[in-house]
């Protein structure tokens, strides 16, 4: 690139329009863009067409009802995600300097944790007010892809992923518990079998869950199967279908203390259950954790486990007779 042309960059490409474009394409669309940075869809518009007009090349097309970059789109989309990076890099530094923990907290979490993160967060955010969360929940493919490309500071799985280089930190164990609907004749039963069990119908997650892989793998080391009656994408459609007497599952504890305070759910009593696993904070190896997730981290390690401990009444069985 020439002295001249670039200088007309500096001159004439914004920081906000290269964030228009990098959340346009992040997110898909104009309307997600609009809505997460506060802007109505023709100023995003706007700033779209000004940005194609001094770069000389169409930025983005328009396939149906989606918005994808062109080949100049994905590179100019590239340089404005090491910009902004930067930028949000230049504030941290300045802050770490100050040692004053405030900024950005960027935190993924698969579904099934979403029952407790918030409440971390919460906690969190009173003892650092400054600090501005941004909390993703999704599957744990998708969190996977962020961890891969780096989109967030700090990721909360079940199961750390054996493929990919990482810090993991366990912070507080994750008990996956057999439930059913309280009517159920099993409820009254102790001690139930492993060989019992692979009788009854089950309401199951989608097979690259951890919690789906775990009890698979259990069954097959005892050289049983699941009988995967139903599938679902959520843990939430898993214990209605369960509270409906679809069939029996394996939840986590830390996702039931609602329906186990309101007895619309039971914790059988099986050979081998609970499973204890531990919820994880991950990672790339090799990344340098900003002041603001660092401090965030060391609240999880050293904080987590007493603020996520069940009352009493939720942990013990829920087994009748």
């Amino acid at each position: 690139m020439s002295y001249s042309t670039a200088d007309k960059l500096i001159r004439h490409v914004t920081l906000r329009q290269l964030q228009i474009l990098e959340t346009v394409i992040r997110l898909g669309g104009y309307t997600r863009a609009a809505e997460e940075l506060h802007l109505t869809q023709p100023t995003i518009s706007m700033q779209i067409k000004k940005l194609s007009e001094t770069l000389g090349q169409p930025l983005l097309d328009q396939v149906g009802r989606h918005i994808q970059p062109t080949p100049v789109g994905r590179e100019v989309y590239a340089a404005a995600r090491d910009i902004l990076d930067r930028m949000v890099s230049l504030e941290e530094a300045t802050n770490e300097l100050e040692q004053v923990v405030k900024g950005p907290l960027r935190i993924a979490v698969i579904t099934t944790a979403k029952y407790f993160m918030p409440h971390l967060l919460g906690t969190f955010i009173t003892e650092h007010p400054q600090v501005e969360p941004h909390l993703t929940v999704t599957n744990r493919s998708k969190v996977l892809g962020r961890l891969k490309s780096n989109e967030d500071d700090l990721l909360i799985m079940g199961q750390v992923p054996e493929h990919l280089e990482v810090e993991a930190y366990p912070f507080v164990d994750n008990e996956l518990v057999v439930v059913a609907n309280p009517q159920h004749p099993l409820t009254k039963c102790k001690s139930i079998s492993l060989e019992r069990l692979s009788e009854e119908r089950f309401v199951v997650r989608e097979p690259g869950s951890g919690t789906r892989q775990a009890v698979d793998r259990l069954f097959a080391e005892h050289g049983l199967k699941v009988n995967a009656y139903m599938e679902l994408g959520s843990s939430e459609a898993i214990k209605q279908a369960v509270m409906a007497g679809l069939g029996l599952s394996v939840l986590s504890r830390h996702n039931l203390r609602l329906e186990l305070e309101g007895d619309h759910i039971a914790v059988l009593d099986v050979e081998g259950f609970p499973l204890i696993r531990s919820w994880y904070a991950v990672h790339l190896k090799g990344k340098k954790l900003p002041l603001v997730p660092r401090t965030f981290l060391d609240f999880l390690l050293q904080q987590g486990k007493d603020m996520l401990q069940l009352p009493p009444h939720t942990r013990a069985s829920s087994t009748k007779g």
